[in-house]
């Protein structure tokens, strides 16, 4: 009985070993794709801080009575680049993509800048920009997903907790401006 009894043990240890293995290498692969998603969305929003500076200067010109909305997007970029962690970054980045709606929407009040050559290129590298970051986010959002879910059910959070897999952030949007579409109003 002693040999059957060791036998049941090691086989019942060397279960539990492969559980916590596969376990484990599955929560590694997922936090990867995370990590991955979010690599990704800091590509494009290096992409979009380096085109900000540019749309500034290009609108400064033109909207000499709209200095206050220049500056929101001008501090909002720097917060953004000054975030920390991924939940910082998130809310920077929010308040960042909300300044810039603003200032497009101010843009419609001024003709000759709609037409200008170089606002209409950083324009559209901007708008294909911010295109990339919502299918960026939109991934980042479903590996997350994949990640949580994986992280929370049963027997895989035990091994979770015993190796200190933390849950990761959604990218969602938090501020009511952020919400809401720009508004635009056309003067006379």
């Amino acid at each position: 009985m002693t040999n059957l009894t060791a036998i049941l043990f090691v086989a019942g240890f060397a279960a539990l070993l492969i559980f916590i293995i596969v376990a484990y290498n599955g929560l590694v692969r997922s936090r990867n794709q995370v990590l991955n998603g979010w690599n990704q969305i800091d590509v494009q929003l290096k992409r979009r801080h380096d085109l900000i500076p540019n749309l500034v200067e290009t609108v400064k010109g033109y909207m000499k009575h709209e200095q206050q909305t220049l500056e929101n997007v001008t501090k909002a970029r720097n917060l953004a680049q000054q975030a920390q962690g991924r939940a910082g970054q998130i809310a920077a980045e929010g308040a960042l993509g909300a300044a810039l709606a603003n200032l497009f929407a101010v843009v419609e009040n001024y003709p000759d800048l709609k037409a200008n050559q170089n606002f209409l290129s950083l324009q559209e590298e901007i708008t294909s920009t911010e295109s990339r970051i919502a299918f960026s986010r939109q991934f980042y959002n479903d590996s997350v997903m994949e990640y949580n879910n994986v992280r929370q059910t049963f027997p895989t959070v035990t091994v979770a907790t015993l190796f200190n897999f933390s849950e990761e952030p959604y990218w969602k949007l938090g501020s009511a401006e952020e919400r809401s579409a720009p508004k635009v109003s056309f003067q006379s």
